[in-house]
Parts: structure tokens; C-alpha cells; sequence
């Protein structure tokens, strides 16, 4: 009876192992997904971005359509649709169709973040790239791997983030220089925060999906959204007090 009970333990173990280790491979392919969509749509908005300035520094007209024209409120505002539009039309869309509308997204985004190349040097926008880059992976490792629950988080930084947009909205008005370089701080950590705590809750999704292929696909998409968004905000605002101005 005792070699049973220890058959039996170990049998069961080792099902059990077998189960996390499938779970973990699983939630490593989840997670993996998103970063993958994430960095493509980092990537098309770059292109975008540094091509239609080039695009625009070869012709006046297009200079002029893009950075003077009434036009140029539609595409300072065609991501911000994007973003409603998606994230609420992602859950009756299949995940290759919401995955190219991410991109088209990103696309459009790169267009509207053209004109940074004009306001701020190349080398600027490349270093403070970089350093979003850096603290973007470490803020967003923490968030996979802490065992603290961050859940606690989320109210506290979305009435930041309606505060910070708020103070932005005002400033257009002040037009103070005090007054924006304490949004840009203060938008640096509310996106520090905002990267930890979408990434661990990213994670916690992925509980919800794991035995639905198409849900799992479209998590994967939102996600992408969200920690792309977390990263551009990121860089915007350490590009606001870092870059300097041509």
C-alpha cells in the first residue's frame, strides 16, 4: 500500500509539473505575441514617421498639407479614432483583421508624430528612443515577474492620467514653460506606472484565454495596443524635457 502511495504521489506530481510547465510555455507564447505586435507597430510608425518628414522637407505643398494646413488637425486626431474605433470593434473582429487595423493605426500614428523631426534634433529623438527603450523593458519585466499584486495601481493612475490631461489642456491656454516641464515629468512616471501595471495585467489575461485560440488572438492585439501606447506616451514626454530643439 505504501509503494502505491508513493506512485501515486510521484504520478501525480509529475502530472502536475507537466501541467505548469504547459501553462507557463503558453503564457510565454502569449506574452511573446504581444511584444512581437508591439515592436512592428514601433517599427511602421518609425518609417512612417521619418518618411514623411523627409517626404515633406522635398516638398513645400507637402509641407505645407501636413504641418500647416486645417488637415493637420485630422491627422493629429485620426489615432485617437483609431484607438476608440478599435478597442471597440476588436472583440467582433477576427485576430489577423484586428491585427492590420493595428498596424494601419500605427501607420497613421507615425504620419501624426512626423513633425518631432522638425521641432526636436535627430540625435536627440534617437538617444531619448533608447532610453524609453531601456526603461520600458525594465519597467515592464518588473511587471511580469513581481509577485506584488499592482492591481491596487489602477484607479489611482487612471484619475493621474484625467489630471494630466486636464493640465495639458489648460497649458494650451497658459502656454507656461514651468507649467509643461512639470506635465512632461509628472507623464513620465504616470506611463512608468502605467507599463508595470498593464504588463502584470496583461499576464493576468492570459488565465481568461488560454483555451480559446481567437480570444487569446485578440488579447494579444489589445495588449499590443496597450504597451504600445504605454511606450509612445513614454517617449513623448521624456522627449519633451531631454530633446533639444532645432
Amino acid at each position: 500500500m505504501a509503494e502505491f502511495d508513493r506512485r501515486y504521489a510521484t504520478t501525480a506530481r509529475a502530472g502536475a509539473d507537466a501541467r505548469t510547465a504547459a501553462v507557463d510555455e503558453g503564457l510565454r507564447a502569449f506574452m511573446l505575441g504581444i511584444y512581437n505586435n508591439m515592436a512592428l507597430g514601433l517599427a511602421i510608425t518609425g518609417i512612417v514617421a521619418y518618411g514623411s518628414f523627409l517626404w515633406a522637407m522635398s516638398s513645400p505643398a507637402v509641407a505645407q498639407t501636413l504641418y500647416v494646413s486645417p488637415l493637420r488637425w485630422v491627422i493629429i486626431l485620426a489615432p485617437l479614432a483609431f484607438v476608440f474605433g478599435l478597442s471597440a470593434a476588436v472583440h467582433r473582429m477576427q485576430p489577423g483583421t484586428a491585427r492590420l487595423v493595428f498596424f494601419a493605426f500605427a501607420a497613421v500614428m507615425g504620419l501624426s508624430l512626423s513633425s518631432i523631426f522638425i521641432v526636436f534634433t535627430g540625435e536627440s529623438i534617437a538617444r531619448t528612443f533608447f532610453i524609453t527603450a531601456a526603461s520600458f523593458g525594465a519597467l515592464s519585466l518588473y511587471g511580469y515577474t513581481t509577485k506584488r499584486d499592482l492591481s491596487g495601481w489602477g484607479s489611482f493612475l487612471f484619475m493621474g492620467l484625467i489630471g494630466l490631461i486636464l493640465a495639458m489642456i489648460v497649458n494650451l491656454f497658459l502656454g507656461s514653460s514651468a507649467v509643461q516641464f512639470a506635465i512632461s515629468v509628472i507623464g513620465v512616471l504616470i506611463f512608468a506606472g502605467l507599463t508595470a501595471y498593464d504588463t502584470q495585467r496583461l499576464k493576468n489575461t492570459y488565465d481568461f484565454v488560454a483555451n480559446d485560440q481567437v480570444a487569446a488572438g485578440r488579447a494579444s492585439i489589445i495588449g499590443a495596443l496597450q504597451l504600445y501606447l504605454d511606450f509612445i506616451n513614454l517617449f513623448m514626454f521624456l522627449l519633451q524635457f531631454m530633446g533639444n530643439r532645432n
